[in-house]
């Protein structure tokens, strides 16, 4: 293979972890025709991306052999005894391997060594979005690793989202994630604020929230939790848990950095509250409910329908 002609088409291309987010990802390097074998721990949630083209790996090993080596899973524990399990034989291994779990800084160091020293060049490249984000192709991600590495599978990256941006080498792209989910967790607890404000002066959730998602202020994710707020769903895409732990590392490199962040400091303590009262396996869209609680305000469904932006999402299913 001619290393200075590679293109999304010409790579051979490995998935390790389909839960809802991966299935998703995989689905469309799957769709773009390009040759894909996954692995998941349990078969049968691999087993519908046959639809797609790909085949199913009966064990990571069996990867080994791939060109590049994408992983999504749930935690560091996860990542790395997936990837020992990748490079477990000394005869082969894949030229390159990107990460796009969302795992600490720390365990991301330890599977760049691994995969070091075995020649596999390591790219850690988290995401932003859930899992029907994904299937929209709306995702963002953020990579950092060998800057030739990015270059060889961007073709590959491009097919996972909207953006990717190459913030340079090392793990600066874990610091990146960190500081994204920092700005998640102040947004939502702001969204929670002024929904609740606006409440209690007599406006509707959905009213407000169409004003602001139509306003400088609207975003993708202030439009796709709309539907959430407006109609009390906390079907979970990202936990209180979850979010506090991404808050307490971005404190931590705060320190670290000598970063002061009174904010982030600020919008930790309502998460914190959800988890205490036992929020733990909701969407943190609870918050709105938490915010309802403070200010004296009992909260009902509006029953509203709101465009979400992720129509995309139901036509590729």
């Amino acid at each position: 293979m001619n290393d200075t002609d590679l293109g999304a088409g010409s790579l051979s291309v490995g998935w390790i972890g389909t839960g809802h987010m991966g299935a998703a990802m995989a689905a469309r390097i799957g769709r773009a025709g390009m040759d894909l074998t996954v692995w998941n721990r349990t078969r049968s949630k691999a087993e519908p991306l046959v639809d797609v083209g790909a085949k199913v790996a009966d064990e990571p090993g069996q990867l080994a052999d791939r060109d590049v080596v994408f992983t999504m899973v749930s935690t560091p524990a996860d990542l790395e005894q997936v990837v020992g399990q990748l490079l477990a034989d000394s005869a082969r291994a894949p030229r390159i391997l990107v990460d796009c779990s969302t795992v600490s800084t720390e365990a991301s160091e330890r599977v760049r060594a691994t995969a070091a020293e075995r020649g596999t060049a390591f790219l850690a490249s988290p995401v932003s979005g859930n899992g029907r984000v994904a299937a929209a192709g709306l995702l963002s991600l953020v990579c950092s690793g060998p800057r030739e590495a990015y270059d060889e599978v961007a073709p590959v990256l491009d097919l996972l989202g909207r953006h990717v941006t190459y913030v340079g080498d090392g793990e600066k792209a874990r610091l990146v994630k960190i500081c994204h989910n920092i700005m998640l967790g102040v947004v939502a607890q702001n969204l929670a604020e002024i929904t609740v404000l606006a409440e209690k002066g007599g406006v509707p959730r959905a009213a407000l929230l169409e004003f602001i998602n139509n306003s400088v202020m609207g975003s993708m994710f202030t439009r796709y939790k709309s539907p959430a707020l407006a109609n009390l769903d906390f079907t979970p895409t990202f936990t209180p848990v979850l979010l506090r732990k991404d808050l307490d590392l971005g404190l931590r490199a705060g320190d670290e950095l000598g970063v002061p962040m009174p904010v982030t400091a600020a919008a930790r303590e309502p998460v914190q509250a959800a988890i205490a009262q036992g929020r733990t396996s909701e969407d943190f869209a609870v918050l709105l409910e938490l915010q309802a609680r403070n200010s004296g305000l009992d909260l009902v469904s509006e029953d509203a329908v709101i465009d979400d932006g992720l129509g995309a999402a139901d036509e590729v299913h």
